[in-house]
């Protein structure tokens, strides 16, 4: 347990659901500096509001103070936790010159830390149930300091590959962790805006990469700038431990259930395996595409991954908003799907008509990276008791994998039949994304939930 200064104290339950102050009758300090701010639910054994489950607490309004720095603070983790793979993107030109590697070698770091990621995702999703988020949290940016201070400290691709695999771990446990902090730490209304805020850390890790590290980068050298981010991380680690409260050891085993319901998990990860594929195929091949089909230079083809960039963070945040309406949340994975079809035919539409490319790059960051954010809102909406970081575990896993598989796919289509066709295949993944994710919508017009 943990003490403010009044002498309380409150800790997230085993599976970091609800809390439990010691008294219930008065506020708690979740930062230690003796505030005002609650950080989850009421006391259970108080006769106070009991929770549906144990993934699921109300929730209790906290300080505005207290209230940003945990979502900033799940912001910070969601950017860390791809963090290397960021690097190794932004930095490549300098590692492929100083390390003497392949390109294809460089390649294949996506591969490992997707791949890590989607095959970890499982057990790490039921490691958060079991040991509770802030243990999951903390280990997660230690690791991605590891990560990163090996990938700095890397002699050639084989502890480059090594340490890219490891912040695999990291990939693994966020949305899990972060989920469940959201389900205990905040009420039912105000999940989704934060699911979208946190979600949007992802792209705000790939601009403190592409840019501020960049530039260190210039100044001091990439080793020094790994490093740096390293130090960062580790540093956010120290933060969450002192920010989130303790989680209290399991008791006995948490409940078991066999699936959520109406096996949305399974459905939306699939969902992610599909979506996945195409978003990182336009991930990967955008500004070369621009650079070798549309004869951009390469600073301007390297805008078009910015424009995409900002238009997902600014997606993610608002279709999460609108997630919280009233049957919306379940309505949105399909539309924004067949969204991202319109904006993969555009890019083969760009083969013609280039200033298209420009429209498509917003599209495909307004429909199809903000489709991911709005399957964690649904996954956290439909999870079990119990369940709520092994059913994020689930979808993250899937489209991990879809990161892991679409590029290799696309490039090989691509490379024997032009860009044209491979945006062709992406749109068919988006759009049987969309068919598969058809069920989840509402049945009967008003319905919350189905």
């Amino acid at each position: 347990m943990r003490a403010n200064r009044g002498g309380e104290s409150e800790v997230f339950g085993p599976d970091g659901g609800a809390a439990r102050p010691v008294d219930p009758g008065r506020a708690v300090s979740t930062d230690g500096t003796g505030g005002t701010g609650r950080l989850v639910g009421t006391d259970r054994s108080a006769g106070a509001d009991r929770t549906p489950s144990a993934d699921h607490s109300p929730g209790t309004d906290r300080t505005p103070a207290v209230s940003r720095s945990v979502v900033v603070l799940l912001t910070s983790a969601m950017a860390f936790s791809m963090m290397q793979l960021f690097v190794i993107g932004a930095l490549g030109p300098r590692l492929v010159g100083e390390l003497g590697i392949s390109t294809t070698v460089l390649g294949l770091t996506t591969t490992a830390g997707f791949g890590a990621a989607a095959v970890l995702s499982p057990p790490a999703g039921r490691l958060v149930d079991r040991v509770g988020p802030r243990r999951c949290l903390v280990a997660l940016l230690l690791l991605t300091s590891v990560s990163l201070a090996l990938i700095g400290a890397a002699p050639g691709a084989a502890v480059l590959l090594g340490a890219v695999a490891l912040g695999g771990v990291p990939q693994a446990l966020a949305n899990p962790a972060t989920n469940k902090v959201i389900l205990a730490a905040f009420p039912a209304g105000r999940r989704p805006g934060v699911t979208g805020l946190k979600q949007s850390g992802v792209q705000l890790g790939a601009f403190v990469a592409g840019l501020p590290l960049s530039l260190l980068a210039a100044g001091v050298g990439w080793r020094g700038a790994v490093w740096a981010a390293a130090g960062a991380a580790a540093t956010a680690a120290v933060w969450a431990a002192r920010a989130l409260p303790p989680d209290v050891p399991a008791a006995a085993p948490a409940p078991r259930a066999t699936s959520s319901p109406h096996g949305a998990p399974r459905r939306l990860a699939f969902f992610s395996l599909l979506l996945g594929c195409g978003i990182a195929s336009v991930n990967t091949y955008l500004a070369l595409f621009g650079s070798q089909r549309l004869g951009l230079s390469p600073t301007t083809a390297a805008a078009l991954v910015a424009v995409l960039g900002v238009a997902g963070v600014a997606g993610r945040v608002g279709w999460s908003r609108a997630a919280g309406k009233p049957g919306r949340a379940e309505a949105l994975p399909a539309w924004l799907a067949a969204g991202a079809v319109g904006s993969a035919l555009l890019l083969a539409a760009a083969t013609r008509v280039h200033p298209l490319v420009w429209v498509a790059a917003v599209a495909v960051g307004t429909f199809a990276v903000s489709a991911n954010a709005v399957s964690m809102v649904v996954v956290m909406r439909r999870a079990a008791p119990g369940r709520a970081g092994q059913d994020s575990a689930l979808v993250s896993a899937g489209f991990f994998a879809g990161f892991a598989v679409g590029p290799p796919l696309f490039g090989a289509l691509a490379s024997a039949a032009g860009y044209g066709p491979g945006w062709l295949l992406a749109a068919a993944e988006f759009a049987t994304a969309a068919v598969v994710a058809v069920p989840l919508m509402p049945r009967r017009t008003g319905a919350s939930d189905v």
